[in-house]
């Protein structure tokens, strides 16, 4: 365990000691007390030095598994991985936002190719359905890690784009560079769980929660230029509102 971290027990709160030790580990891990990469001590030698059962520091452990603050790694023991990623609701890129948080963004493109347009993309894109539009796929990494799926749908002829710059660019930067004035979008959050392709992926179990995020962003003509549907790890990634009194 990091020299910097202690854990203060009240024996005789009614709060289980199991959580009085989860939350504390994940305060240190917020404060970076614990950096991402840090071991833990073994479950053994954390319940000696807290002289708690095994079971106690067993379910302390799990708890932050479950939450996506700790992860078990064979042969190596309980580390610490990067803390949630928080973003702003605003008309911005994923890869803008990671990387003025200092997340090092990277990205592995699935695809991108030309598809026919069915009707719902070809209703938001205001073309006609059968329409080759440009599909993008994308893998989103933060600190190394897997973080989202990116669905994106562009009319054709919009910005001339290639893998090599969506893996070293986010596309809203890409198609500002090529003139696109990028206004205003309709965004919806919701949730669901993993299917066993996403969960591959994203490094999760089959059934893990995830965040949904679609989006259909406009220019200053009130022209769709790009729409997402992206998938995003509920246990890595949070989205955060400023609410205004009117």
């Amino acid at each position: 365990m990091s020299a910097k971290l202690e854990i203060d027990l009240d024996r005789s709160s009614p709060v289980p000691l199991y959580f009085q030790v989860a939350e504390q580990i994940a305060e240190a891990i917020r404060k970076g007390d614990l950096p991402p990469g840090s071991r833990l001590d073994n479950e053994i030698q954390l319940a000696d030095r807290l002289g708690l059962s095994r079971p106690t520091i067993r379910q302390a452990i799990q708890y932050l598994v479950d939450k996506g603050l700790l992860v078990r790694k064979r042969g190596v023991g309980t580390q610490v991985v990067h803390g949630q990623v928080k973003r702003s609701v605003e008309l911005t890129s994923l890869y803008d936002d990671l990387r003025r948080a200092g997340q090092e963004p990277a990205t592995q493109v699935l695809a991108l190719d030309s598809v026919p347009a069915g009707e719902d993309v070809a209703r938001i894109l205001a073309v006609a359905p059968g329409t080759q539009v440009l599909r993008v796929e994308r893998l989103r990494y933060a600190g190394g890690e897997p973080l989202a799926i990116l669905h994106n749908w562009l009319p054709p002829g919009l910005a001339p784009l290639t893998a090599e710059g969506l893996e070293e660019r986010g596309l809203y930067e890409l198609l500002r560079g090529s003139g696109v004035r990028m206004r205003v979008a309709n965004q919806r959050i919701g949730a669901r769980a993993a299917s066993a392709a996403e969960g591959r992926l994203l490094g999760e179990r089959r059934g893990a929660p995830l965040l949904t995020m679609v989006r259909t962003t406009y220019d200053d003509q009130g022209r769709a230029v790009e729409h997402g549907s992206h998938v995003y790890r509920a246990s890595h990634y949070s989205l955060e509102v400023t609410l205004i009194e009117r």
